[in-house]
């Protein structure tokens, strides 16, 4: 186990006194704390729930809560960016641009706590026959993975990090991502974490995909504890239904330690920052892994 218990730590005070209780918080010693969340990019909407104008501050709690050393977001449009950047503060930085032919459109970045990680060099990826080529169509709707070489700080042992957001109506799409991204981690030497919007369930095409052949493991299942039942991800700003269909993921490479595991069901100051909900875990990087 880690140097620390990685239960919830104490959150800070914020403006106007609101002090929300994270479900991991920041992590200390050997452990890192990774979370995945879809933010959903603003729309034009009568569902009041579903307005930007409305989510974004519950957003800033919800990140300033619970500090990730790594954080896989989807769907980001460039005006939520600094709305991201305010909530997390000046220790994190960012990497990802849209998904378009001049780096528009909706982005998956990365983002990691300077303190705790250091990247050492991030790709982006258009998940189509022309991996290089941006804006890039094969197989579906223009999608991408954004791949960061991160080294732990405290432990110096470093991982490979991949974020992405997989095609919502192809399921063909999905699998020839999958397999992509599955095999681009096969081809290098680090432990891998894989957060996502996979837009899939566990018994999907796409997601035996990812874990054919053992290179990636559910870290939801591989996960020494679980702080939450098993919610369905996609829970449309209502109450989180337990055993529902996870179709945002934390995956991992079977060296990786999941010490804890869990999918916050709950409200943010009597709202939801988003229509779906964070996926958190904490791992321990194996040390003394060469790049």
């Amino acid at each position: 186990m880690c140097d620390q218990d990685p239960s919830p730590a104490a959150a800070p005070p914020y403006a106007g006194g609101v002090t929300r209780q994270p479900l991991v918080g920041h992590v200390e010693a050997k452990a890192l704390h990774v979370m995945s969340l879809n933010i959903r990019r603003p729309v034009p909407t009568r569902r009041r729930a579903d307005r930007w104008q409305q989510r974004a501050p519950l957003l800033q709690e919800l990140l300033r809560s619970e500090q990730p050393a790594l954080l896989g977001v989807q769907e980001v449009v460039p005006e939520q960016m600094a709305v991201l950047q305010e909530a997390l503060g000046g220790r994190y930085r960012s990497a990802g641009t849209g998904r378009g032919r001049t780096g528009d459109g909706e982005a998956c970045p990365i983002w990691w706590d300077e303190d705790r990680v250091e990247v050492l060099g991030w790709h982006q990826r258009a998940l189509s026959d022309r991996p290089t080529v941006p804006g890039s169509i094969s197989w579906g709707t223009p999608r991408i993975a954004v791949t960061a070489t991160v080294r732990d700080r405290t432990t110096s042992a470093r991982a490979f990090v991949v974020n992405t957001h997989l095609d919502h109506l192809s399921g063909r799409s999905r699998v020839r991502a999958a397999v992509a991204i599955r095999q681009l981690i096969a081809r290098q030497s680090l432990p891998a974490i894989v957060t996502g919007d996979l837009n899939a369930g566990a018994r999907s095409a796409s997601v035996r995909a990812f874990l054919a052949g053992g290179t990636l493991v559910d870290a939801w299942e591989a996960a020494s504890a679980r702080l939450t039942p098993a919610y369905g991800t996609f829970a449309s700003y209502r109450p989180p239904r337990p055993g529902g269909r996870r179709i945002d993921w934390i995956l991992v490479s079977p060296d990786v330690e999941v010490l804890a595991a869990g999918i916050d069901g709950r409200q943010v100051s009597g709202g939801w920052a988003s229509d779906h909900l964070p996926v958190h875990a904490v791992v321990r990087l194996p040390e003394g892994v060469a790049a």
